[in-house]
């Protein structure tokens, strides 16, 4: 029995070689990441089995050599002889079993561990999208995966039940790998069903699943590793196999979950958990218990809730549900999955796009943006046309750095989800078709002024024709020029224009000011000196007339009385003389007159020195 027990693991391991090197050309052949993560797996089976199979073959030597010794040690002479000691020179296949167990099985695992993990790493970061196989190549996929999935079941399934069967621990690691491949094969083949049918992602989403458990594989053996080095030893208990790993016993054998469960207890902790209450009801309800947990799951899937905001589309098998191709919020019934699906868009947010530039997070939170400095992460240049150029050599365009934000709503959800395969890209694809369009056909200064908000205004409008042409299903809310400035490599030649610009204008202001403020001054000025010289001028006319009148007045008076005109005119201007001097009264000094004076006006000494009154003329 121990030689058909050698021969099956031989066996187990030819078989895995063998249809792991067939799996991967057929993955090969008919494009399939999950098929070639399974022949990973098979791979990996392929170095387990012939490890556990070498192991077989020391402990079967191991045997035979104790078996020799016994029949030795009946007979009288070996008793006698060097065999009493049973030194270990004695026993060189146990020896050299030992030495396996106690050096090469810890690399090998060690070096299994690093296959794994560094494997999953590559197929995790280098796993290109699924490419849709043809109709022959999914009908061979299928039916070399079903083959091979039918071949490792019966030879999987005999193996491990001989292995529980004869207590054949190394049998074991063989037998759970081979059992997974029939589940890898089922799976395969499904998948390859669902890419014919149409689902092509369904490839990568379960080929990343599987490789997320090689992972976990690589993990496990790691740990296994670790508690290894601290696991009780209990004399006389079979140890578990280093390299086998519980979790593609799980996955080859689900319905030994339990078992392998209690197993890791009695294992780890000396625990026997097989035999309290609580496992054998576990073992007997499981079935059940999963059969219940997945009828849940599934009803819970006939139920979908729509937030405010919201729409679905609803599909039956692929196609909509006539009638209910549209979901609004709320609460709706459905089929449960896979047999009704819904997709969920929400028509109410304002959906945004750039256009002009590439922008990172932290760079769209900027609120001051300079000409001279970028601001993204890449700017595209827009040519503009420029009237402003007289000379016949400059080429009448210009180039434009312009940051457009677009906002728009989902209208039309039917629409927007069938008509086009993406309408997102192809909305903004028409949207830069339509933007370069104005460009070219406006003048860099207005844009960049004064015609920002009738560009804006255009924009939207057009974008909104040509999506509305293309029955795109979304209405356009807003587009706005957020920033339109020339390239930064240009900017500031450009600023320098722009100052000088400003410079001539300012100036130009400056002198009208100026002017307006020289220009009134200087005619009120004139207006003043013409108005004095006319009133200088009736003034001496006046005077004139006047002086001409007294003289006449004057005339008619000296004609009439000579002497009193002269004296009255001697009085008058004798008056008119001294009406301003000081005047001094000097008395004769042969008066006994009493004269008082007001010395608080000081007179000046010199008036009085040598003071001589005339002398009195006598008739």
């Amino acid at each position: 029995m121990e030689q058909n027990v050698q021969k099956k693991g031989l066996l187990n391991a030819l078989l895995l070689l063998a249809l792991g090197t067939g799996w991967a050309f057929v993955a090969r052949y008919a494009n399939s990441a999950t098929g070639l993560v399974g022949a990973v797996y098979l791979g990996l089976g392929f170095l387990v089995a012939a490890l556990s199979y070498f192991q077989m073959r020391l402990e079967e030597r191991e045997r035979l050599e104790q078996l020799e010794f016994d029949e030795l040690k009946k007979t009288a002479a070996g008793s006698a002889t060097i065999f009493t000691g049973a030194a270990d020179d004695t026993f060189p296949a146990r020896r050299a079993r030992e030495q396996f167990e106690r050096f090469f099985v810890p690399g090998f695992s060690i070096l299994l561990f690093l296959i794994e993990a560094i494997t999953a790493y590559l197929l995790w970061r280098f796993m290109s999208e699924d490419q849709p196989s043809t109709t022959q190549q999914a009908t061979v996929a299928m039916a070399l995966n079903g083959l091979s999935a039918l071949i490792f079941f019966q030879f999987g399934k005999y193996s491990a039940v001989l292995a529980r069967l004869e207590k054949q621990r190394l049998l074991r690691p063989g037998a759970s790998y081979l059992l997974l491949g029939a589940v890898l094969g089922v799976v395969t083949a499904l998948v390859e069903v669902a890419g014919w049918a149409g689902y092509q992602q369904v490839d990568g989403i379960v080929a990343r699943v599987l490789t997320a458990l090689l992972g976990l594989v690589a993990a496990e053996n790691l740990l296994t590793l670790v508690f290894e080095i601290y696991r009780p030893r209990v004399k006389g208990q079979a140890e578990h196999p280093l390299y086998e790993s519980r979790l593609i016993g799980l996955l080859s054998q689900p319905g030994g979950l339990i078992t392998t469960a209690a197993q890791a207890l009695d294992y780890q902790f000396g625990f026997k958990v097989s035999e309290t209450w609580f496992y054998r009801f576990l073992e007997k309800a499981l079935a059940w218990l999963i059969l219940l947990q997945l009828a849940v799951l599934l009803l819970s899937t006939t139920v979908v809730f729509l937030n405010p905001g919201e729409q679905a589309l609803l599909e039956r098998f692929g196609h909509p549900v006539a009638g209910r191709e549209v979901l609004g919020p709320g609460p709706h019934f459905k089929w449960p999955w896979p047999i009704d699906k819904v997709y969920r868009y929400e028509t109410a947010q304002i959906h945004t796009f750039k256009m002009g530039l590439v922008q990172s997070a932290e760079q769209e939170q900027q609120r001051v943006m300079v000409w001279t400095r970028t601001h993204a992460q890449e700017e595209f240049n827009m040519l503009v046309a420029s009237s402003s150029t007289n000379d016949e050599q400059t080429v009448p365009v210009n180039l434009l750095a312009v940051d457009i934000p677009v906002q728009y709503q989902i209208s039309n959800l039917q629409d927007f989800a069938y008509r086009q395969a993406n309408a997102d890209e192809l909305l903004e694809n028409l949207a830069n078709g339509e933007v370069t369009r104005y460009f070219v056909s406006v003048d860099v200064n207005e844009i960049m002024t004064t015609g920002r908000q009738k560009a804006a205004t255009e924009l939207r409008d057009r974008i909104q024709r040509r999506a509305d042409i293309n029955r795109l299903g979304v209405k356009i809310v807003f587009v706005g020029l957020h920033s339109v400035h020339p390239p930064v490599k240009v900017a500031p030649a450009f600023e320098e224009v722009i100052g000088a610009m400003q410079d001539r204008d300012a100036t130009n202001l400056y002198a009208r000011a100026e002017a307006a403020e020289l220009l009134p001054v200087s005619h009120a000025e004139a207006a003043e000196k013409t108005n004095l010289a006319a009133a200088y001028g009736l003034s001496e006319t006046a005077a004139a007339a006047a002086e001409a009148g007294r003289f006449t007045n004057q005339l008619a008076a000296y004609n009439a009385s000579p002497e009193v005109f002269k004296f009255r005119t001697y009085l008058d201007t004798l008056g008119r003389s001294i009406a301003n001097a000081r005047k001094y009264v000097i008395v004769p000094t042969n008066a006994q007159d009493i004269v008082i004076l007001n010395l608080e006006d000081k007179i000046r000494p010199d008036l009085l020195n040598d003071l001589a009154l005339p002398p009195t003329k006598t008739k």
